[in-house]
């Protein structure tokens, strides 16, 4: 009879029970938990802190109890293992509440410890009112504060996926909330220029944030908590540290098994690490980027789930494999989506390769139909064959499943020309006759054909106005009070072709409207009477909500 002994739950350790008990009913499982739950939904811990998930039962997933009636598996809460050794095929475990230990024999071993958040070697990070968020019990604790101390203002350090979701939630419970970040953006996995739109919201929902700036050490004071940053100083009754996290792979370092330089324990495909008969899974292991090969630590629940079940599955025979990392996610903030896939373009800069970018400015669905709000794209995409390799999405409602398509066509190897071929599904309500996604797929096949030629929100402030260039506004002239750039002329699209005799065919033309849509039609007729011309992708609205973020900084 197979025995399997599994490290930690949650994600990968819990679906790697579920499944190898569904491949074997004969086999042993034992799976080792040294806190009090198996199985909960860690994504939804800031919700409950801010009561839009009301009841705390609804987090846990399964007991102890309920995985043991279902699965059958021999459960062990308050169970630490503290040592692996592979040559004799056993595990130390120690019971955290009677403080016993014991040795537990193995013929395959899983490992999903996971990650825990960063504690930085700060002045003052252990003093009370400051915590960190990774499990219920981390989250019963904020939760106890709250109701007990009814703190005014809370801090949040670390402006990523949990940061952000925290301080929304920290908002909703009725705090005055601050986010401090070290770097000049939300949100890693997008674009500073795509981050902005998140910004601008947040602080449209009273979130102060601090960016560039970091933390030097915290200080206690008579009425709570005081915050040195590396410019200036906060103060807050509650302290969120949500910086990031490190995976927990000591014990598989001290087994001798392989790890990347960061600590992340290299498997192959199968999930097996170095050890023949000790397989890994979730945050703890290194993956390879499906765009760019690339390795790195992806710290995600769906992955996490589907390499245990790869796991478990190579186990039990069946030749399963992982196939790389995409890095799909979304973040809710407040009523916006931010949602992104594959690479950004930071890396796609980083790793020197061969890539060009659109931005487009669309509605979720029919203008016409009530309740239309516009989102701002990003697709990052081969140069020479369209290829897509990343897709960045900021906006309201539709943004997600604009997402899982665009992820899909990453997945598939799709480009361009594919995306305006998607047949997807069209009623006023949802979408448009043209979808976003079939818009994104149109405006990269018109730069990959020469119809038009881009330029960006970073190259406009470097643009001459000496009279060297044609700088051409094509918007309506209400718009134009509303705002515009500094030494662009205003002729309004509609009288373009009336009035291109005014410039001079010698100077290249650039050309901007709001969205980037009538700037290409504009681009369109002057290229065909004989100008250069350049437009601007994304339009005035996104130079704008740059310009915007860089007024707060």
């Amino acid at each position: 009879m197979l025995k399997v002994l599994i490290v930690g739950g949650v994600a990968g350790g819990a679906t790697a029970a579920a499944r190898l008990r569904r491949l074997d009913e004969q086999a042993e499982i034992i799976l080792f938990e040294r806190g009090e739950h198996i199985s909960f939904a860690n994504c939804g811990l800031p919700y409950y802190i801010g009561s839009v998930i009301e009841e705390r039962g609804e987090l846990l997933l399964q007991t102890p109890e309920s995985f043991h009636a279902r699965f059958n598996v021999d459960v062990r809460v308050f169970s630490e293992v503290t040592a692996i050794h592979p040559a004799e095929k056993t595990l130390e475990v120690k019971n955290l509440q009677s403080g016993g230990i014991y040795t537990e024999s193995y013929d395959k071993l899983i490992l999903s410890p996971g990650a825990s958040p960063i504690l930085p070697a700060l002045p003052g990070v252990n003093l009370p009112g400051v915590f960190t968020l990774r499990n219920v019990a981390d989250t019963d604790s904020i939760k106890q504060f709250i109701e007990k101390n009814h703190p005014k203002t809370a801090a949040v350090i670390g402006g990523g996926f949990i940061g952000v979701e925290m301080a929304e939630n920290l908002k909703h419970a009725g705090l005055d909330v601050s986010i401090v970040e070290m770097s000049e953006q939300l949100i890693p996995p997008l674009d500073y220029e795509m981050a902005c739109d998140v910004h601008s919201h947040l602080r449209r929902n009273d979130i102060h944030l601090y960016l560039n700036n970091g933390v030097k050490g915290i200080g206690k004071t008579q009425n709570g908590l005081a915050i040195q940053l590396d410019n200036g100083e906060i103060a807050a009754d509650l302290l969120i540290m949500a910086i990031g996290v490190r995976t927990e792979s000591g014990l598989a370092k001290s087994a001798g098994l392989k790890t990347n330089e960061r600590g992340g324990i290299i498997v192959n495909e199968h999930m097996c690490t170095s050890n023949e008969d000790i397989y890994a899974a979730g945050d703890a292991v290194e993956v390879f980027d499906f765009v760019t090969g690339q390795p790195g630590m992806i710290p995600l629940a769906g992955p996490a789930n589907k390499q245990g079940h790869i796991a478990a599955d190579n186990i039990c025979g069946i030749p399963s494999r992982y196939k790389r990392t995409q890095g799909s996610a979304v973040l809710k903030a407040f009523d916006m989506t931010a949602a992104s896939t594959g690479i950004n373009e930071k890396t796609a800069k980083r790793l020197g390769l061969n890539y060009d970018k659109v931005y487009l400015w669309l509605a979720g669905h029919a203008a016409y139909y009530p309740g239309s709000k516009s989102m701002s794209l990003k697709v990052v995409f081969e140069k020479d064959s369209g290829k897509i390799l990343g897709a960045q999405i900021v906006g309201f409602d539709g943004v997600d499943k604009r997402a899982d398509v665009l992820a899909t066509a990453i997945r598939a190897g799709m480009t361009a020309y594919d995306l305006i071929d998607l047949e997807l599904c069209y009623a006023p309500p949802f979408s448009s006759a043209k979808d976003p996604v079939n818009m994104a797929g149109y405006v990269i096949q018109n730069v990959l054909q020469g119809l038009v030629k881009n330029f960006h929100w970073h190259d406009v402030d470097k643009l001459p106005r000496d009279g060297s260039v044609t700088l051409l506004d094509v918007r309506t002239p209400g718009e134009v009070r509303a705002g515009k750039i500094a030494g662009f002329v205003n002729i309004p699209l509609d009288d373009l072709r009336t009035r291109m005799r005014e410039f001079d065919k010698s100077k290249p033309v650039y050309v901007h409207c709001h969205s980037g849509l009538r700037s290409y039609i504009a681009a369109r007729i002057l290229m065909q009477n004989g100008y250069e011309v350049y437009n601007l992708s994304g339009g005035y609205r996104l130079y704008q909500a740059v310009m915007d973020n860089h007024a707060h900084v």
